[in-house]
Protein backbone atom coordinates (compact mmCIF):
# COMPACT_ATOMS: atom_id res chain seq x y z
CA UNK A 1 0.00 0.00 0.00
CA UNK A 2 1.41 3.35 -0.52
CA UNK A 3 1.62 6.15 1.33
CA UNK A 4 0.89 10.18 0.93
CA UNK A 5 2.78 12.30 2.64
CA UNK A 6 -0.24 15.19 2.75
CA UNK A 7 2.13 17.58 5.50
CA UNK A 8 4.62 18.21 2.66
CA UNK A 9 2.37 20.07 0.54
CA UNK A 10 1.84 22.09 3.65
CA UNK A 11 5.20 22.45 4.49
CA UNK A 12 7.16 26.00 3.97
CA UNK A 13 8.09 29.35 5.59
CA UNK A 14 4.33 29.72 7.16
CA UNK A 15 4.10 26.21 9.05
CA UNK A 16 7.69 26.53 10.39
CA UNK A 17 7.14 26.42 14.33
CA UNK A 18 6.74 30.06 15.73
CA UNK A 19 6.10 31.73 12.96
CA UNK A 20 3.01 34.39 12.29
CA UNK A 21 -0.14 32.58 11.49
CA UNK A 22 -2.09 34.78 8.69
CA UNK A 23 -5.61 36.26 10.31
CA UNK A 24 -8.63 33.88 9.30
CA UNK A 25 -10.70 35.67 6.73
CA UNK A 26 -13.76 37.42 7.55
CA UNK A 27 -16.98 35.48 7.34
CA UNK A 28 -19.16 36.22 4.41
CA UNK A 29 -21.73 38.95 5.08
CA UNK A 30 -25.55 37.53 4.89
CA UNK A 31 -26.24 39.04 1.53
CA UNK A 32 -29.11 41.19 1.33
CA UNK A 33 -32.15 40.24 -0.70
CA UNK A 34 -31.50 42.00 -3.81
CA UNK A 35 -33.71 43.99 -5.97
CA UNK A 36 -34.42 42.55 -8.59
CA UNK A 37 -35.24 39.15 -5.68
CA UNK A 38 -38.01 41.68 -3.93
CA UNK A 39 -39.26 42.63 -7.34
CA UNK A 40 -40.36 39.00 -7.90
CA UNK A 41 -41.65 37.84 -4.97
CA UNK A 42 -44.45 38.70 -2.67
CA UNK A 43 -44.69 40.06 0.83
CA UNK A 44 -46.67 37.62 3.22
CA UNK A 45 -49.85 40.09 3.51
CA UNK A 46 -50.03 40.05 0.02
CA UNK A 47 -50.09 36.07 -0.39
CA UNK A 48 -52.83 36.42 2.08
CA UNK A 49 -54.21 38.47 0.09
CA UNK A 50 -54.23 36.23 -3.15
CA UNK A 51 -55.38 33.36 -1.01
CA UNK A 52 -58.36 34.81 0.18
CA UNK A 53 -59.42 36.01 -3.16
CA UNK A 54 -59.86 32.44 -4.02
CA UNK A 55 -63.12 32.37 -1.82
CA UNK A 56 -64.63 35.49 -3.35
CA UNK A 57 -66.52 35.69 -6.11
CA UNK A 58 -66.59 37.80 -9.52
CA UNK A 59 -69.81 39.55 -7.80
CA UNK A 60 -67.40 41.30 -5.24
CA UNK A 61 -65.52 42.86 -8.08
CA UNK A 62 -68.72 44.92 -9.10
CA UNK A 63 -70.05 47.83 -7.16
CA UNK A 64 -72.92 47.06 -4.63
CA UNK A 65 -76.25 45.53 -5.96
CA UNK A 66 -80.00 46.48 -5.43
CA UNK A 67 -80.25 43.91 -2.65
CA UNK A 68 -77.38 45.66 -0.76
CA UNK A 69 -78.40 48.74 -0.92
CA UNK A 70 -82.11 47.67 0.64
CA UNK A 71 -79.88 45.88 3.30
CA UNK A 72 -78.27 48.57 4.15
CA UNK A 73 -81.46 50.85 4.46
CA UNK A 74 -83.06 48.51 6.43
CA UNK A 75 -80.54 47.86 8.98
CA UNK A 76 -77.93 49.94 8.36
CA UNK A 77 -75.38 46.91 6.92
CA UNK A 78 -72.77 47.92 4.99
CA UNK A 79 -70.55 45.38 3.61
CA UNK A 80 -67.60 46.40 1.25
CA UNK A 81 -64.72 43.95 0.03
CA UNK A 82 -62.66 46.30 -1.25
CA UNK A 83 -59.48 46.95 1.00
CA UNK A 84 -58.12 49.89 1.77
CA UNK A 85 -55.30 49.98 0.17
CA UNK A 86 -55.52 50.78 -3.55
CA UNK A 87 -51.81 48.63 -4.40
CA UNK A 88 -53.68 45.72 -2.43
CA UNK A 89 -57.23 46.26 -4.28
CA UNK A 90 -55.30 45.87 -7.55
CA UNK A 91 -53.80 42.61 -6.40
CA UNK A 92 -56.91 41.56 -4.82
CA UNK A 93 -58.77 42.14 -7.73
CA UNK A 94 -56.64 40.64 -10.15
CA UNK A 95 -56.13 37.27 -8.02
CA UNK A 96 -60.29 36.95 -8.19
CA UNK A 97 -60.49 36.95 -11.53
CA UNK A 98 -57.30 34.87 -11.66
CA UNK A 99 -59.32 32.48 -9.68
CA UNK A 100 -62.19 32.14 -11.57
CA UNK A 101 -60.92 32.67 -15.22
CA UNK A 102 -57.37 31.74 -15.49
CA UNK A 103 -54.78 33.47 -17.26
CA UNK A 104 -58.21 35.26 -19.11
CA UNK A 105 -58.17 38.10 -16.90
CA UNK A 106 -59.41 41.62 -18.01
CA UNK A 107 -56.65 43.86 -19.28
CA UNK A 108 -58.11 46.75 -16.86
CA UNK A 109 -57.37 44.43 -14.25
CA UNK A 110 -53.81 44.22 -15.65
CA UNK A 111 -53.16 47.57 -16.35
CA UNK A 112 -54.57 48.58 -12.61
CA UNK A 113 -52.03 45.93 -11.16
CA UNK A 114 -49.30 47.67 -13.10
CA UNK A 115 -50.25 51.17 -11.89
CA UNK A 116 -50.31 49.35 -8.52
CA UNK A 117 -46.53 48.92 -9.12
CA UNK A 118 -46.02 45.56 -9.83
CA UNK A 119 -43.92 44.46 -11.93
CA UNK A 120 -44.57 41.39 -14.67
CA UNK A 121 -42.20 39.40 -13.26
CA UNK A 122 -44.72 39.55 -9.76
CA UNK A 123 -47.69 39.34 -12.90
CA UNK A 124 -46.38 36.00 -14.15
CA UNK A 125 -45.61 34.20 -10.89
CA UNK A 126 -48.96 35.11 -9.50
CA UNK A 127 -50.53 34.15 -12.50
CA UNK A 128 -48.78 31.11 -12.12
CA UNK A 129 -49.50 30.15 -8.90
CA UNK A 130 -52.94 30.70 -8.92
CA UNK A 131 -53.04 28.20 -12.20
CA UNK A 132 -51.36 25.71 -10.25
CA UNK A 133 -53.42 26.35 -7.62
CA UNK A 134 -56.98 26.42 -9.85
CA UNK A 135 -55.37 22.63 -11.14
CA UNK A 136 -54.76 20.98 -7.78
CA UNK A 137 -58.29 22.22 -6.57
CA UNK A 138 -60.56 19.24 -5.63
CA UNK A 139 -63.93 19.63 -7.92
CA UNK A 140 -67.58 19.88 -5.95
CA UNK A 141 -69.34 17.29 -6.04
Amino acid sequence: MAFLDFAQALAGPQMAVGAARPAPAPAPAVPAISVEAQATSFSAQEWQIVDLARTDGLRSLRGPGSFARLRKWIWGEEHSPTLASERLEALRRLAVEAWHKGYAVSLSALAAFRAAGFSTAQLELLLATISAGRTARVPRS
